[in-house]
């Protein structure tokens, strides 16, 4: 016998006896990072078609969703600010993977820009929902301006001007425009939930709770100074103790920052702790950290709170016998519903098995193996179409949603290029001085987790 046979029959005995739940023709972790990485590409090219055919050439305004109705697509077109700033990134993110040339991306992120010129405005800031063939206000649909969905649409602007120099200016003057202050309360330290113009009202209710997706807002309008530092601390890690509603009494102690006194309070899941999210879903988690370092500067905050937000969504599923993971809100067959997994709520919303493909790509840089075995399941439930993933799967009944998402296609193209590229979008965001200058929030806090 040959000598590199001889090794090659040895290192196979060894393999297949002595690690006999590993089969020889399973790929090691190398092989499956390449295999992950290969498929990611396809699927961001795939899941990108649905901004390319379904954004107004005219505006660059993408349709807030397609749905399919007896085999014939049902678009509807209107959009969000939210919706412009996803699709203002998905496009950086495709030319970063090669799949769109940078004179292409520049072109249609420019026409969007010419459009957001001339939208209609209320300090600078974006009405909750505009038609997309000419950019007009939706007024039956009232006339709010989101905290959230404008943060949303600031980061859009902010990534954009550092990945094209050219931009720079004009996306600038934009971000400058859109005044936060006007929906910060100082009385509390917190951010309104937006402002109705047709009653003049800001919401009663504020966004009290860090751990949610309008952290994003919060912290670039303290980069851009419309508001002070000291409302980074002002938000709730936890909601107080003697709050007896939540889901659980939290445990921690106090600590001060910038003379703001802070409960570093916690949850604790199967001995996991975490600060929790409002209802427990994976974009409330993560959807923050397509654009923030917080992996990087927060590793003992909400890098790591992050982590163990993946681990404890992979957990419960398993425990609920569910063949897949990742809950967050997602279109169902007749709606759009809030999902997740109840423990990591403050107060937890609905699980009855529904499933979205988007929280799967929103964990890939914290369970990237784990993800790749999701995405394999996710496709047997019948889940991926022309343009990419359709919006959810109940998992009980396999009962498939018929539906695209603008929002929810670009968290996973955004997603996808951060795993693929170094973070590639949070770096852009962060290269902007209004990323950069609140940075020490996430460098200095340290949850009560560890």
């Amino acid at each position: 016998m040959k000598k590199p046979l001889y090794i090659l029959a040895v290192l196979t005995f060894l393999i297949t006896t002595a690690l006999p739940s590993i089969s020889v023709a399973t790929p090691g972790e190398k092989g499956k990072e390449i295999a992950l990485s290969k498929q990611l590409e396809s699927i961001s090219k795939q899941t990108y078609r649905y901004f390319e055919d379904f954004t107004d050439e005219d505006t660059g305004l993408t349709y807030d969703a397609v749905r399919t109705d007896e085999g014939e697509l049902d678009p509807q077109k209107h959009t969000s600010p939210t919706n412009i700033g996803m699709y203002i990134m998905s496009t950086i993110a495709v030319e970063e993977s090669g799949n769109l040339s940078e004179g292409e991306a520049i072109s249609k992120i420019q026409t969007t820009l010419d459009t957001l010129e001339e939208m209609e405005t209320w300090n600078g800031l974006y009405y909750n929902w505009y038609y997309t063939d000419d950019g007009s206000l939706m007024t039956d649909w009232g006339q709010f301006i989101s905290t959230v969905d404008n943060g949303w649409l600031s980061a859009g602007l902010m990534v954009a001007g550092q990945a094209y120099p050219q931009l720079n200016e004009e996306t600038s003057e934009l971000v400058e425009a859109m005044d936060y202050s006007t929906l910060y309360d100082p009385e509390v330290g917190q951010m309104h939930g937006g402002y109705d113009v047709a009653v003049e009202s800001l919401t009663d209710h504020h966004y009290g709770a860090l751990y949610t997706e309008p952290r994003v807002a919060s912290y670039l309008s303290i980069g851009k100074g419309d508001v002070p530092k000291t409302h980074w601390w002002e938000m709730e890690r936890t909601m107080p103790a003697e709050w007896d509603w939540q889901s659980q009494t939290p445990e921690g102690y106090s600590e001060t920052y910038d003379g703001i006194e802070v409960f570093e309070g916690h949850y604790t899941y199967n001995d996991q702790k975490y600060v929790p999210s409002w209802g427990g879903s994976m974009f409330e988690a993560l959807m923050p950290q397509l654009v923030m370092k917080e992996k990087e500067l927060g590793q003992d905050a909400l890098g790591l709170n992050n982590q163990r937000h993946v681990d404890i969504q992979i957990e419960y599923a398993e425990e609920q016998g569910y063949e897949a993971w990742g809950m967050s809100p997602a279109a169902t067959p007749d709606d759009y519903k809030e999902f997740g997994a109840a423990p990591l709520g403050h107060e937890g919303y609905e699980d009855d098995g529904t499933v979205t493909p988007h929280a799967t790509f929103l964990a890939l840089e914290y369970a990237p193996m784990e993800a790749f075995e999701n995405i394999q399941t996710l496709k047997n439930f019948d889940t991926y179409g022309k343009y990419g993933f359709k919006d959810s799967v109940n998992v009980e009944t396999g009962e498939v949603t018929e539906a695209y998402l603008a929002l929810d296609q670009g968290m996973s193209v955004v997603a996808i290029a951060n795993y693929l590229h170094d973070g590639v979008i949070r770096e852009y965001f962060h290269q902007d001085e209004i990323g950069e200058h609140p940075e020490d929030l996430l460098e200095r806090e340290e949850f009560s987790i560890q």
